[in-house]
């Protein structure tokens, strides 16, 4: 049983014939050569070493754990008689090895090529990916007890950065890795199960849907303005991590001017309107709602229906962003002029533009579960296309007028 198990969730996410996990391993082989090969060399001390491996690798196994996909696969699986423990273990190793081989081996790769490790370092990074993947199962498993969880999160990286590079702490890493484990051992498969979201995205009046096993009428009405406003903003409500992102990316914002203060302000500001463009989840709505998707190319006049609103969303998310990082550059180093809230303006523009022709043109499809969105490389064309643009107008900073005039 629990053989077929595993069977069950490791073909659904590495394919038949485990393609994915071979492409992934070489994939990391060739990053790996070409940055070594390059002679770039960063100095990385082991605690950030070990504190990114950990962040990195906690966070993709909660996404995996709160995929939808995930749980409407799981509730199938539950219909049939099935061995408690045997279930939860080969769920987490599936989840785990997914994790692993394809997100943090990659991140692995590159720090590894452009830093020097010791053996005692190499190690410690994969007891990092495994303790990460066994206690955010666990945590996971008892997330109703937020506090608690929290708690221990907080003083395992505490641990990290107090140990630093040495056999402490790997025992304090075998230890807690331990501990998961047998929490997982006691925990209930029907705890992995991510609770169903239960909010109506616009759909019509008198839709029935369900939250927490209870069954609601929908009071939505019908709208004749605005009706994409109301469904981005209903689903990015119904989808907290997405607007914890755009947070995140506030913060980057704030922090970003103390490492540039003292730099030269017409490459580096354009330089950060580019790197806050970088707000996955806003950018992938019509490639995760492949039911959106359908509907919107099936009915007719919805090319300019969803695609303007849904640009100017993206627009003022972006916009957001730039202006927190120039507010805070004006209060860390000074300086701000005119011209750099017009270049907000036109960054935030583009990187609009870009994002809703990819999704328009090139949606990504064939996705397993939602951590292969957030985690797609077509993330980094348009944050791409805006570095080099930033390039442009650091050289030539009229190329901002020109431009804004041309369109």
């Amino acid at each position: 049983m629990r053989n077929m198990i595993w069977k069950a969730f490791s073909k659904k996410l590495f394919g038949e014939t485990y393609q994915r996990i071979t492409r992934s391993v070489g994939i990391c082989l060739i990053v790996f050569l070409g940055l070594y090969m390059g002679n770039i060399r960063v100095l990385i001390a082991p605690s950030i070493l070990y504190m990114m491996v950990t962040s990195f690798t906690a966070g993709v196994m909660w996404q995996s754990l709160s995929s939808e996909e995930n749980a409407r696969y799981m509730k199938n699986l539950m219909m049939m008689p099935l061995e408690r423990r045997g279930f939860v273990v080969s769920y987490v190793a599936a989840l785990g090895v997914y994790t692993v081989f394809t997100k943090t081996a990659v991140l692995l790769a590159v720090l590894l090529a452009v830093s020097v490790q010791s053996k005692m370092e190499v190690l410690g990074s994969i007891l990092c990916m495994g303790n990460a993947v066994f206690m955010t199962a666990a945590v996971f498993s008892l997330r109703k007890y937020w506090y608690a969880a929290g708690l221990w999160g907080a003083g395992v990286l505490a641990g990290i950065l107090y140990c630093g590079n040495g056999l402490g702490l790997l025992a304090v890493l075998a230890a807690n890795s331990v501990l998961s484990c047998f929490l997982l051992l006691c925990a209930d498969g029907y705890t992995f199960i991510a609770s169903p979201k239960g909010v109506a995205y616009g759909v019509p009046f008198g839709y029935t849907f369900q939250i927490k096993g209870r069954r609601h009428k929908s009071k939505v009405t019908e709208y004749k303005h605005g009706f994409m406003w109301r469904y981005l903003f209903r689903y990015l409500n119904s989808h907290k991590n997405y607007w914890m992102n755009t947070a995140v990316m506030w913060c980057v914002a704030c922090a970003l001017p103390l490492f540039w203060g003292q730099m030269d302000r017409k490459f580096v500001i354009p330089i950060g309107f580019a790197i806050l463009s970088l707000n996955t989840p806003i950018c992938i709505l019509l490639s995760c709602d492949p039911a959106l998707e359908r509907a919107v190319r099936f009915l007719p006049g919805q090319r300019k229906a969803f695609c303007v609103p849904y640009c100017l969303f993206i627009f003022i998310c972006n916009l957001i962003a730039d202006f927190i990082f120039l507010l805070s550059f004006q209060i860390q180093a000074g300086g701000v002029t005119v011209f750099m809230a017009v270049m907000a303006v036109f960054f935030a523009l583009q990187s609009a533009i870009f994002s809703v022709l990819l999704e328009w043109f090139y949606p990504i499809r064939g996705w397993k579960i939602e951590s292969d969105l957030w985690h797609h490389p077509r993330k980094y064309v348009v944050p791409g296309i805006l570095l080099l643009l930033a390039g442009a107008v650091g050289a030539a900073p009229k190329i901002v007028f020109v431009l804004a005039g041309l369109l």
